[in-house]
């Protein structure tokens, strides 16, 4: 089958793809040395990053009594259930006020008072480290103020990446992208930077923005790269439930709402989480997300897809002030959330896995780095302790700008020839029985019938098998193949973990084993996804 030439082609350093906070952290820091070039498939601001609500975890020098990064550390790997690289999590977390401080000097502004930046709590968390903006619009500002700062380098907004190129010797040597007039460019580049943020969207109801459907993990496949823990997808436990049915992007109501004191409670009044977990309400999220289901089961006064989270006995100045972009969710669907009970239900949130990377964002392709909510690092293991998503894309930004030097210096001078690849492209007709499928066998609470058959199925809907939509590709077509490459890779290590840990619930195995106190590692061969053992990831 004979490949199609590009359109037009572009030559860089260092191609970065996604503008959320990992991606700009590192194109700011990158391109003061080499020239950069960021591309992402929206406008500039249209990455996860902007919708993060609850703050950045850190222990800066204002903190409580007591607090330390040890102890930040300490709630990390409670929060991994045992999968968490503890030299990973010290590593990052250690760097975190450095990095912070830095983002400061960038122009974000925290919320602060007479004592220094405000902090709150969040669940999994010991102390008040939280720092926040806003109120509850932390990520929003990130975004404006790295957009914002100078120095940002050229930017190509609304063009789809489609696949890392290789060059003959197995090296990321470039990008292919679609335009959006259906036009398809090579980027030529000495390195390759993912930074596409989450998946949210392999689900029928997610909190992520519509740019979430698993581009970075795809294309890392595509291109041989090992991909761990994937199967560990995060749920959010209160996203606001607006009725049945409603489906696609929903509105959060941030982890720290009930840090400042909101409960959970079934349509009885009766408390959800008492006697559930010591934290009570503020339980790392995949304790309150299961607790919530196993809940809903039971259907308490009759209602077996929503709870509540009572935000009643915060004063209303205070949680309009802490909280308006909930507040002005919330009034959206009718609820005052300062007189009622706010309706809520999880939803998916954060892939927790990822793209392996070392701790300088090299995955195991040569040329290819992977930074942000895309990659694997170690640090959360198999659940994300709550704010510390925002902290691991500013230090990984910042490290892989200075490691990516290294490899543009290792890359020849002289134009590699590259392997061109067709465009991905399915069937969009497919996305929604996809999401379906992923919501009803791979949410919360998996078993072996269930992953067999969700397997089966979306193995037919990432086929394209008369090439019709290949030969015009366009962005549902290329991100309906990116969904059902990354669900054939999530459910793969989800079949083989046969145990319950963290976001991972197998209520056919449903206690934790000694033995799976490890990554799974999947890699694509061809149409296939296969398990590896860890040393042959690399």
């Amino acid at each position: 089958m004979t490949v199609s030439l590009p359109d037009w082609e572009a030559t860089t350093d260092v191609v970065v793809v996604g503008t959320g906070v990992a991606g700009l952290t590192f194109a700011l820091d990158a391109a003061p040395t080499m020239r950069v070039l960021v591309v992402t498939k929206g406008a500039p601001d249209e990455a996860n990053t902007s919708w993060a609500q609850g703050g950045v975890a850190v222990v800066r020098d204002e903190h409580d009594p007591g607090d330390s990064v040890a102890d930040h550390v300490t709630d990390t790997l409670v929060a991994g259930a045992g999968l968490s690289d503890p030299t990973a999590v010290e590593l990052i977390l250690g760097a975190g006020p450095g990095a912070v401080a830095r983002l400061i000097a960038r122009g974000a502004a925290f919320d602060a008072g007479p004592d220094g930046l405000l902090r709150t709590r969040e669940g999994g968390h010991t102390a008040n480290r939280v720092i926040h903006a806003g109120g509850d619009a932390t990520g929003a500002e990130i975004e404006r103020a790295l957009l914002a700062a100078p120095g940002l380098p050229t930017m190509l907004a609304d063009h789809l990446a489609l696949d890392v190129l290789l060059d003959g010797h197995g090296r990321a040597r470039g990008l292919s992208v679609l335009g959006p007039d259906g036009r398809i460019g090579l980027i030529r580049a000495a390195a390759v930077v993912l930074a596409t943020g989450g998946a949210g969207h392999l689900y029928a109801a997610t909190t992520n923005p519509g740019v979430a459907t698993a581009d970075g993990l795809a294309m890392a496949l595509r291109a041989g790269a090992a991909l761990a823990d994937v199967e560990f997808m995060q749920f959010h436990p209160t996203v606001l439930w607006t009725g049945p049915g409603e489906l696609g992007h929903r509105a959060l109501v941030t982890e720290a709402v009930r840090g400042e004191g909101a409960v959970l409670i079934d349509a009885t009044g009766a408390s959800v989480m008492r006697g559930v977990h010591p934290l009570a309400d503020l339980a790392p999220r995949d304790v309150v997300s299961l607790a919530i289901t196993r809940r809903l089961a039971t259907a308490p006064g009759g209602v077996s897809d929503h709870v509540y989270l009572d935000a009643t006995a915060i004063p209303p100045a205070v949680f309009r002030r802490r909280f308006p972009t909930v507040s002005a969710a919330c009034l959206r669907a009718g609820i005052d959330p300062t007189r009622q009970p706010i309706p809520v239900a999880p939803a998916a949130h954060y892939h927790c896995g990822g793209v392996l990377t070392d701790l300088d964002g090299r995955t195991t392709v040569p040329g290819l780095l992977a930074i942000g909510e895309v990659a694997r690092t170690g640090l959360h293991g198999a659940n994300r302790l709550a704010s510390n998503s925002l902290l691991e894309g500013l230090v990984m930004g910042e490290r892989a700008a200075l490691a990516v030097r290294a490899d543009v210096s290792a890359a020849t001078s002289r134009p590699a020839e590259l392997i061109l690849t067709d465009p991905p492209a399915a069937d969009p007709a497919g996305r929604l029985e996809l999401q379906a499928t992923m919501s009803s066998s791979a949410g919360i609470g998996r078993d072996l019938p269930g992953l067999l058959a969700a397997q089966s199925a979306i193995a037919s809907l990432g086929d394209d098998p008369a090439g019709l939509h290949r030969a015009t590709p366009d962005r549902p077509a290329v991100e309906t193949a990116n969904l059902a490459l990354a669900a054939g890779a999530l459910l793969a290590a989800a079949e083989v973990r046969t145990e319950s840990r963290g976001c991972h619930v197998r209520t056919d195995h449903p206690n934790r084993s000694a033995e799976w106190e490890r990554p799974v590692l999947v890699r694509a061969r061809g149409a296939a996804i296969e398990v590896l053992e860890p040393e042959v990831a690399r």
